[in-house]
Parts: C-alpha cells; sequence; structure tokens
C-alpha cells in the first residue's frame, strides 16, 4: 500500500547473496540470487576465490614436470589432468604409447570417474538434508579410493601417466588384477542397493523432480557439456571419440528431462557402464611393456587435446621449445557448466537455488587457475606492474 493507503503492485526484487563461504558449499564462491517473492528471478555466480596461477607456474618448465604438476589443478580429476596433459605432448611429438599402458590409463580414469561420481552423490544427498544417504556413499566410495591408492601409491594425485606409457609401480599383477575385480563387485551391489532405496524415498523424489530443468536447447546454446548435456537428452560423450576406448563396449547414457533428477539419475547410471569397462580392461589387458622411452624432444607448434572426464570436456593445450611447455592452456567442464546453472537457476524457489547449482558437478578449484587485467590505470600509463597479470 501506498501514503494514501491505496494498494499498489509495486514489485520489490531482493538480493541474497551466498558465499563466499557457505556450508551448502564444499569450495568457495559466490553466488547472487535475485528474488521476487522467494522465487529467483536471475542469478550471477562470481568465481575466483581458488585462483592459484597453475598456468603461468608452468610456463617455462619442463614438459614432464609440468605435466606432474596439472594433478595438482584438481584434487578429483588429477589424473584426467596429468593424462590430458601426456597425451598433448605424446600427439605433438608423434609417440606411440604401449597397448597395456594404454589399458591401465583407461582403468585409472574410470575409476577416477566412480569416485568423482560417488562424491557428487554424497555431497547431493548432504544438500538434500540427507546426511545417512551422504555418509553410506562415502563409505561405498572408500573402495575406490582404495584401489587408486593401491595402483597409484597415493589416495590423490596417484602421478600414474607419463610421457610414452605409464610409471612400472603403477604396472597390475594378478593381486591388482583381482582385487580390482572384487572391488567392482562390491560396488555393483552396494549400487543396486543405494539405488533402490534413492528412488523410492519419497522426501528425496519430491526434492529433486523438475527443480531446476535445462532444456535441449538452452544446454546446447550455453554450452554445457558432460551428464550435464547429457541429462537433457543429447547424446554426446567424447569417450566415443578417442581411440583409447576402441576395444571397449559401453553405453552412453542420457536423460531428458535436464532437471535435478535427471542429472543425479546419469550420474549413477553411468557407474555400471565405468564398471564394464573396468572388467573389460583387466580381462582383456594385453601382455608386453609399459613405457615407450624412444622418443626425441623437439619444438612443436600449439598441440591441443580433448578427453572426457567426470564433468565433461576437459582441454589442455601447449608448444614446446627446447623441452619446455610454452602458452599453456588448460579449460575444464566447469566454466561452462557453471553459466548454463545461472541460467537453471532461475524460475526456482530460493531454497531450491544451492541444488540448482551442485546439479552440475561443479568443481571451482580445477575452474579457477588465471585472470589476466585488461583494464588497469597503471597499464593505460604504461607502467609495468608485475600483478598486472595474475
Amino acid at each position: 500500500m501506498d501514503k494514501d493507503n491505496k494498494v499498489t503492485n509495486k514489485v520489490i526484487e531482493t538480493e541474497v547473496p551466498l558465499g563466499t563461504v557457505h556450508s551448502a558449499a564444499i569450495e568457495p564462491y559466490r553466488i547472487r540470487l535475485f528474488v521476487e517473492d522467494e522465487i529467483v528471478r536471475d542469478a550471477e555466480i562470481t568465481i575466483g576465490v581458488n585462483h592459484r596461477g597453475i598456468e603461468r607456474i608452468m610456463e617455462g618448465l619442463p614438459v614432464e614436470k609440468a605435466n606432474s604438476l596439472t594433478e595438482k589443478i584438481c584434487g578429483i580429476c588429477s589424473h584426467s589432468h596429468i593424462w590430458n596433459s601426456c597425451l598433448t605432448a605424446e600427439k605433438g611429438l608423434e609417440i606411440d604409447v604401449p597397448q597395456r599402458a594404454e589399458y591401465i590409463r583407461v582403468i585409472m580414469e574410470e575409476l577416477e570417474r566412480l569416485h568423482s561420481h560417488f562424491l557428487y552423490l554424497a555431497h547431493g544427498s548432504e544438500v538434500l538434508g540427507h546426511e545417512t544417504f551422504a555418509m553410506r556413499l562415502f563409505y561405498i566410495r572408500e573402495t575406490v579410493m582404495e584401489l587408486l591408492r593401491m595402483i597409484g601409491g597415493n589416495r590423490v594425485q596417484y602421478g600414474v601417466p607419463i610421457i610414452g606409457g605409464i610409471r612400472p609401480r603403477a604396472d597390475l599383477n594378478e593381486m591388482r588384477i583381482q582385487k580390482i575385480k572384487e572391488g567392482m563387485d562390491y560396488l555393483e551391489e552396494k549400487l543396486v542397493e543405494f539405488a533402490d532405496r534413492f528412488t523410492r524415498d519419497p522426501m528425496v523424489m519430491s526434492r529433486i523432480t523438475g527443480i531446476a530443468a535445462l532444456s535441449k536447447e538452452d544446454a546446447i546454446r550455453l554450452s554445457a557439456t558432460g551428464p550435464t548435456l547429457r541429462s537433457t537428452g543429447v547424446e554426446v560423450d567424447l569417450r566415443r571419440d578417442m581411440k583409447q576406448y576402441d576395444p571397449f563396449e559401453f553405453d552412453v547414457i542420457t536423460q531428458d528431462d535436464g532437471d535435478v533428477k535427471s542429472n543425479l539419475l546419469v550420474r549413477v547410471l553411468e557407474i555400471p557402464e565405468s564398471i564394464k569397462i573396468i572388467r573389460q580392461a583387466i580381462k582383456d589387458i594385453p601382455e608386453g611393456k609399459i613405457t615407450n622411452r624412444s622418443w626425441e624432444m623437439q619444438d612443436t607448434d600449439i598441440i591441443q587435446s580433448y578427453i572426457e572426464v567426470p564433468r565433461g570436456k576437459l582441454y589442455h593445450s601447449y608448444k614446446l621449445e627446447d623441452g619446455r611447455v610454452r602458452n599453456v592452456i588448460v579449460r575444464t567442464p566447469t566454466i561452462t557448466n557453471v553459466n548454463a546453472m545461472e541460467h537453471a537457476c532461475i524460475g526456482t524457489h530460493i531454497t531450491d537455488a544451492q541444488l540448482a547449482v551442485v546439479q552440475c558437478d561443479p568443481c571451482f578449484t580445477c575452474t579457477d587457475r588465471a585472470v589476466q587485467i585488461v583494464d588497469h590505470p597503471l597499464k593505460k600509463s604504461g607502467k609495468k606492474n608485475r600483478n598486472s597479470i595474475i
């Protein structure tokens, strides 16, 4: 009502900021929600809090040392980064990787996909307020973490790929193969139990069905990738185009609704496909050497490499000069998926906004790497400042 006690239709929009530290967020980031009557009308996600300048640190390092540094980009996808970085060098230097090493690299990648998807489901359960589901999923995930530790020596940053193959300590013997078989049997059994209880829980299903839906057209327009894109019905998986996956049969999982439920189901159903790939790999793993060191370092032009990682398309590029990397660029899936989630937030209730963001499985630490200041007073004056490029 106005001052004359007349009813008016004036709409008041309120900004609700979350972050940079929030109890529902694993990593620090900031989201601004512009709310009208508790409905989100616009959203803005700001990243950059986790910036460490890894691309700049890599500049000028010997290529093998730079490859090892890429593991520090992301603790969840550390194998994905070092594998793609090695693939970049191998492509530029025309190195043939032994088949046995290729199989073990794929096994590591699929184990990492398993632990990433279980982490996603556990964190999603936390956001939903279901602590019991979250703790049980973390318990199941421990089997994958122990297999990664057994092969690579660490639970994080395993250091398995090197240029031309894998490290000798990561080779698989009969004992390790048997452990992997047992682990896959256990995961398959527990996944069936979890999926049955999860989909039968009316509280959970009511919180995720129809929430923060992204259309197929918007997903394509906003360059969504990976499971986030496949949850809208787009059947795209870069593993289909990777020669490393040619020996293996697997299905590309899609859903049609693009909502939180579809995002969850895509990842739940991708877990058996990863188990299927791992079983094929350990059954048919070829004998032979695991490293090809018969190559010579040489200068290259810019080399590019794309692979499919748990969150979507991962891009690495650099060129080699005197054995050192130059012009490093790393582009992770989250940067475009978060853009799509800003759009998915619109129209949701404010209590579902955080759920809308985490449905794309964002990883802000691996997204934040380099920031260039293009408009700076010292830059305009011609003075040099070592902080002009961070």
